[in-house]
């Protein structure tokens, strides 16, 4: 300092900050020599603390106000400097402003991702980024902590250390909720509450107050969204059969638009009338549940067994299927002229005037032929 800023600092006897920055913290107002007039005026504005530090040790605070800087009227500095010099002599003290307003739209966020395990998709890596805001609390905590000797102490000299708070803090806030990733989304306001409440003990310890704590979004690895995504997918389509059908319905619509000739009119006509099977055969399914899946041919229906009753000896003997009937004309047991009945006959007929009887019995070889 020259000898014309001496000669200033000595004619000055008024001191006062006005910050025209918007990321000081704490400010040491210059003084050369550290003194001050006796009967200095010291203006402190809204938002700010005033503080006199002599040899390193706070001497007096001063909230915002205006005041007349009197040794008779600041006794804990007159105890530290014992006046020897008598009180109408300048004294050495530093000047210190605090800022005291709120720092907002402080940004956070991970730098690597963090690596947690989650009920529904297994081990995942979370990416996260947000913003908070904080102040000054304990000015004599912050400048014995942290400030020192620094005459100009701003937010991005601290900011590192307070981002390094938020990264653990979120990590351990995450773990413990066992929340799943889906369920993450809605209850950040839930985790911003419970990471100030965590984390403001660590910020006591620097003399500031976390006052906010903002979780603005959660990320995961581009593999995991796109699984993400498709699962969302089908939850919109829905049934997924019936949203095949409609693709059909969709496909023919198309290809009934194509105006194209030749060939390729053609082919789409074919596509159409397949994709009218495949669509018809659908439909059909769906009407009747027991019907084979798509791709299976249905077998014939089950051939109806005819039961006939038969007269031997006055009696009515059976019901014998057509093979048993067989057997009976083999052995005898009937002929031509044997009565017989089924369900639906009206009455006894002979067995010869039944048709699939009379096959049988004109199923034999013919006689041999004599030579």
């Amino acid at each position: 300092m020259g000898f014309f800023d001496k000669l200033f600092a000595e004619l000055v006897d008024i001191i006062e900050w006005t910050d025209d920055t918007s990321n000081t913290l704490v400010y040491r107002f210059p003084r050369y020599g550290n003194e001050i007039k006796n009967g200095a005026m010291l203006t402190v504005r809204e938002g700010q603390v005033a503080v006199l530090v002599n040899e390193g040790q706070v001497a007096d605070v001063f909230e915002p106000g205006l005041y007349k800087l009197e040794t008779a009227n600041m006794p804990i500095l007159s105890t530290l400097q014992g006046w020897v010099h008598g009180f109408e002599s300048p004294f050495k003290a530093e000047v210190y402003y605090f800022n005291t307003t709120q720092f907002t739209d402080m940004k956070w966020g991970l730098r690597n991702p963090l690596i947690v395990r989650d009920s529904e998709f297994g081990a995942v890596r979370l990416r996260a980024f947000g913003s908070y805001a904080f102040k000054i609390n304990d000015v004599e905590t912050l400048l014995t902590e942290i400030v020192g000797t620094d005459g100009h102490f701003t937010v991005e000299e601290i900011s590192d250390q307070l981002r390094n708070l938020m990264v653990s803090g979120f990590a351990n806030i995450v773990a413990e909720s066992k929340l799943s990733i889906l369920d993450l989304a809605g209850n950040y306001d839930k985790l911003g509450d419970l990471l100030s409440e965590q984390l403001n003990p660590e910020f006591a310890a620097y003399g500031l107050l976390l006052t906010k704590f903002l979780i603005e979004n959660v990320s995961l690895p581009e593999a995991v969204e796109k699984a993400l995504d498709e699962r969302s997918s089908m939850g919109a389509v829905g049934n997924l059969d019936n949203f095949t059908k409609y693709q059909a319905a969709q496909a023919m619509r198309d290809a009934a638009k194509n105006e194209g000739g030749g060939a390729g009119a053609g082919i789409g006509m074919g596509m159409g009338f397949a994709m009218a099977q495949s669509f018809g055969n659908a439909l059909a399914k769906d009407n009747a549940p027991d019907a084979p899946q798509s791709g299976q041919q249905a077998p014939p229906p089950v051939p109806e067994v005819e039961h006939f009753y038969i007269v031997v000896d006055g009696k009515k003997a059976g019901p014998f299927n057509l093979a048993a009937i067989q057997e009976n004309l083999d052995k005898g047991n009937m002929t031509a002229d044997t009565l017989v009945w089924k369900a639906g006959m009206s009455d006894w007929q002979a067995a010869s005037d039944v048709r699939v009887i009379a096959a049988l019995l004109n199923s034999g070889p013919p006689p041999i032929p004599t030579s």
